[in-house]
C-alpha cells in the first residue's frame, strides 16, 4: 500500500538574535520598526503559513568585554510585537520565546491567555531555559541552574502555567442581565499550586482563551531537552543539516513519545532552515557562497574563532591561517559573554586540533573555515529544485516542516512565498488556504480540554 504524503508544515523566522541577517545589504530594513514585523508577517500568512517565530535575548552579548556590534539588533519585547502583529493579521500564528528560568508562571500565563484572546487562538510559548550567569545578571535571582534544575523547574514552570490556564474551564462566563449573573461558578480562576520550585495560590484573572493553552514549542539537542519536548512540546525545533542526521533525530524523538502516553503525531520536528534561490541550480549555488560570504565578513569571523579560542584574535588576517596558538582552557571569565555557542564546543583543544586539520586539507583560510562549520540546513537551487527537497526531507521522515530564516529583513521571504509555495501547493502537500481559525488547527493538534491532566508522567 502507498504511504499518504504528509503535509508539509512551513513557518518564518523573524531573525535578530544571531548574525544570519545581512543586514547591511541594501535591502535589508529595520528590526526595530514595526512595518518590518508588518511585512514579515503578511507574507507570511499570504503564503498560508503555520506561524511567525520570534526569539529573544535577554541581554546583549559582550566579546572582549564589549558589546558584540556585529549581530547586535535592540529587538522590541516579544509579547508587544505579537500582540501588535495580531491586529494585522487574521489566521498567522504568533511563537514568541519566553524565559522559564527568570520569569513567574502566573505573569507569562496572563501574558500568553491575553495573546490568546487578543489574536482569537493563534499564540504560541517557545519555553526556554537559561544557561548562564551573564544573563542572569539581569534579574533578582542573578546567577543560573545547572542544567539539569533548569529543565526541572521548567518542566515544574509548564505544569504550572497549565495549572493556571485549566483553572478556567470556558463556561463560566453567562453575563446573563435578567438575573444579573456574570459567573456560574464563583470559584472560576481558583488554583494552588505546591511544588519544589512555586508555592503559589490565588486566583487567575484571565478566563479560558480560545485554544485553551498555547502551542508548545521547546528548542534543545540534549538529552533533557529531548525528554521535555516529548513529555510537554507540541513541537520541537531541530538544527540538523543532512537528511540521515534528521532521520536520526526525528526516530529518536518519536520513539520516545510512548513513555508519556502520546502518540507520533502530538509533537512536531521542525527544524531551521535557510534558502537561497536562483533562475538556476548554478546561479542559486553562486548566490549561495556570496551571501555566506555577507554573512560572514572578516571581523565576524575572527570573532567566531574566539568562541573556541578564547582569546584576543584581532590582530590575526582572517583571510589567513588558524592560529599556531592553542586555546585558552583556562578557570577564567571567557572572551565570549552570553554566546550560546560557546557551550558547543565542550573541548576546545580537540575542536581546535580537528579545525587546523580541516583548514589544512582544503586550503581554507580562517574566514573559509568558519563558513564551511558554521553551514545549517540550507536550500538552494530553483524554486522547483528547492520544492522537491524540503518534500523530500518530510516525506522521508527527516522532520516535519521547516523553520525558513531568510538572510534579509523584512523582504527576504517574499520570493520564497511567491514562488516555492505555489509549486508545493500544485503537489498537494501543502495547502492552498487555511482550514481553521486557530494555530492548533494549522498545526493538527488537539485543543485541550480544561481540567484534562497535565503532561503524562514517565512510566
Amino acid at each position: 500500500m502507498t504511504k499518504p504524503l504528509k503535509q508539509i508544515h512551513l513557518a518564518a523566522h523573524f531573525p535578530g538574535v544571531n548574525n544570519t541577517t545581512v543586514w547591511s545589504d541594501p535591502e535589508a530594513g529595520s528590526h526595530i520598526e514595526f512595518s518590518s514585523f508588518a511585512h514579515f508577517a503578511r507574507t507570511a500568512e499570504r503564503a498560508k503559513f503555520d506561524f511567525l517565530f520570534l526569539a529573544e535575548g535577554l541581554r546583549l552579548r559582550e566579546q572582549g568585554g564589549r558589546i558584540y556590534d556585529l549581530d547586535v539588533v535592540g529587538r522590541p519585547d516579544t509579547f508587544t510585537v505579537l500582540a501588535a502583529l495580531a491586529a494585522v493579521t487574521d489566521r498567522l500564528g504568533l511563537t514568541g520565546t519566553i524565559n522559564s528560568t527568570f520569569n513567574e508562571p502566573y505573569e507569562v500565563a496572563r501574558q500568553f491567555a491575553s495573546l490568546d484572546h487578543l489574536s482569537g487562538g493563534r499564540s504560541a510559548w517557545n519555553v526556554v531555559t537559561s544557561w548562564d550567569a551573564f544573563t542572569g545578571e539581569n534579574f533578582r535571582r542573578g546567577g543560573f541552574l545547572p542544567q539539569h534544575e533548569r529543565y526541572s523547574r521548567a518542566r515544574e514552570f509548564l505544569g504550572t502555567a497549565n495549572e493556571l490556564f485549566d483553572s478556567w474551564r470556558g463556561d463560566e462566563i453567562v453575563a446573563d442581565p435578567d438575573t444579573g449573573t456574570f459567573l456560574a461558578d464563583a470559584k472560576a480562576g481558583a488554583f494552588v499550586h505546591r511544588g519544589q520550585h512555586f508555592d503559589i495560590h490565588g486566583r487567575f484573572d484571565v478566563p479560558r482563551s480560545p485554544q485553551g493553552r498555547p502551542v508548545i514549542f521547546q528548542a534543545g539537542d540534549s538529552e533533557e531537552g529531548r525528554e521535555f519536548a516529548a513529555a510537554d512540546a507540541d513541537a520541537i525545533f531541530s538544527r540538523h543539516a543532512t537528511l540521515e542526521e534528521g532521520q536520526d533525530f526525528y526516530r529518536d524523538v518519536k520513539r520516545r513519545l510512548a513513555k508519556y502516553g502520546r502518540g507520533p503525531d502530538e509533537l512536531l520536528i521542525l527544524p531551521a532552515a535557510t534558502f537561497v534561490l536562483g533562475d538556476t541550480d548554478a546561479d542559486a549555488e553562486e548566490r549561495a557562497r556570496e551571501v555566506r560570504r555577507q554573512q560572514v565578513s572578516g571581523a565576524t569571523a575572527l570573532k567566531h574563532l574566539e568562541f573556541v579560542w578564547n582569546r584576543d584574535l584581532s590582530s590575526y588576517d582572517p583571510e589567513g591561517p588558524l592560529p599556531d596558538v592553542d586555546p585558552d582552557v583556562s578557570e577564567e571569565q571567557h572572551i565570549a559573554r552570553g554566546r550560546a555557542q560557546v557551550r558547543m564546543y565542550r573541548d576546545p583543544l580537540a575542536t581546535a586540533r580537528e579545525w587546523r586539520e580541516r583548514a589544512a586539507a582544503n586550503n581554507w583560510s580562517i574566514r573559509d573555515l568558519v563558513i564551511h562549520t558554521g553551514d545549517r540546513q540550507t536550500f538552494v537551487g530553483t524554486p522547483a529544485s528547492v520544492a522537491r527537497t524540503i518534500n523530500d526531507f518530510v516525506q522521508a521522515d527527516a522532520s516535519d516542516g521547516f523553520i525558513l530564516v531568510p538572510h534579509i529583513t523584512p523582504g527576504g521571504l517574499d520570493e520564497f512565498a511567491d514562488t516555492v509555495v505555489p509549486i508545493l501547493q500544485e503537489q498537494g502537500v501543502f495547502r492552498a488556504d487555511y482550514e481553521g481559525t486557530t494555530l492548533r488547527d494549522h498545526l493538527g493538534l488537539a485543543h485541550p480540554d480544561a481540567g484534562s491532566a497535565d503532561r503524562r508522567e514517565a512510566s
